[in-house]
């Protein structure tokens, strides 16, 4: 049987392997965006203004393209588990910490990928469809990455040993 994820050792290459794929979606995204970013000039429906937007969505408006890429990625990432037949829930936790670490990672380097924006355009000036900045970046940003790290620490944990 097939070892989805061995404990602790994988840890590393696996943030490397996210990263990786982060970037390589980037620049897809770039080349699908172009400089109109969250989907602006897509042929796609949107959803400008509702409060789930606001509570679930950071304010960003639903578009077709994402409702159909962000289940898509979250798939994608699940598909090593599928592919393995091996559920747990330290597997689990490994794949939410990819999903956000992912998400935040090829957010951010679509900016600094982009010829139209670059990280001198990083701001909330230049960057309307993120409303809620902490600091230098996004609060999502903020948010994801500590989900993810403790996600990512969860996952490390030694399976506990019953005494029942």
């Amino acid at each position: 049987m097939i070892k989805v994820f061995p404990p602790r050792g994988a840890l590393v290459p696996t943030v490397l392997w996210t990263l990786l794929l982060a970037c390589f979606f980037a620049k897809v995204e770039v080349q699908i965006e172009g400089a109109a970013g969250w989907a602006a000039n897509l042929p796609t429906w949107r959803i400008e203004h509702h409060w789930a937007l606001d509570l679930f969505w950071g304010g960003r408006p639903m578009t077709g393209y994402h409702a159909w890429v962000f289940p898509f990625m979250a798939l994608f990432f699940h598909f090593p588990i599928l592919f393995a037949g091996q559920w747990s829930w330290r597997a689990e936790t490994r794949v939410i910490g990819c999903i956000m670490l992912f998400w935040v990672s090829e957010d951010f380097l679509w900016f600094v990928l982009n010829p139209a924006f670059g990280l001198s355009h990083f701001a909330p000036q230049w960057v309307p469809w993120h409303k809620h900045w902490w600091g230098p970046a996004p609060t999502d940003y903020w948010v994801y990455l500590a989900v993810s790290v403790v996600m990512f620490a969860l996952s490390c944990r030694h399976k506990r040993t019953s005494y029942f």
